[in-house]
């Protein structure tokens, strides 16, 4: 039997675009004229802050093997010990493997919602500092425009601070 086939670019877009109707959100895409794999690949495309971008970092949980997507500023890091704290036990990057297994997305692309396995979602709180923001629409090339109160739109999110502290510079 054959396997099936990955989901294309297209597929993976409609995919979000069809959820975040569903959630009563924005859903204009916007596709980039260059990729947006990183932040501030994204931001330079669209023309805004590296901070408005909301990235999507996939990890797996050490024990329980499951997919956790935490949402965050594009300017932050992600503090793994307070992400550890959070969920209650130790994580792992995903790799692209599981990435689009767990999410349906390639890296670069992966999109709060629209997910094609469970997934469970983290949002950073500093995000709602932000307004606009824009995450990818399940492509490295396609990106959508939202306010951070839309995210409480996302069925099952949870509002967690796992936002890594920059350090003090001494006076």
């Amino acid at each position: 039997m054959n396997a099936p086939l990955p989901p294309s670019p297209s597929s993976s877009r409609e995919r979000v675009v069809s959820a975040l109707r569903l959630l009563g959100m924005p859903a204009e895409v916007v596709e980039l004229s260059s990729s947006g794999r990183t932040s501030a690949e994204a931001a330079a495309s669209i023309g805004c802050e590296v901070a408005q971008i909301a990235k999507s970092i996939v990890f797996r949980g050490k024990t329980s093997g499951r997919c956790i997507l935490v949402v965050a500023s594009g300017a932050d890091r992600i503090d793994e010990k307070k992400l550890r704290a959070e969920i209650g036990e130790n994580v792992a990057r995903a790799d692209p493997g599981f990435v689009r297994e767990h999410t349906g997305f390639a890296i670069g692309g992966v999109a709060p919602v629209g997910h094609a396995g469970e997934v469970s979602v983290l949002v950073d709180r500093a995000l709602w500092d932000l307004d606009p923001i824009w995450a990818a629409a399940g492509t490295p090339f396609s990106v959508f425009r939202l306010s951070a109160d839309d995210l409480h739109r996302i069925p099952g999110i949870r509002v967690v601070d796992v936002r890594q502290q920059a350090a003090l510079s001494p006076d």
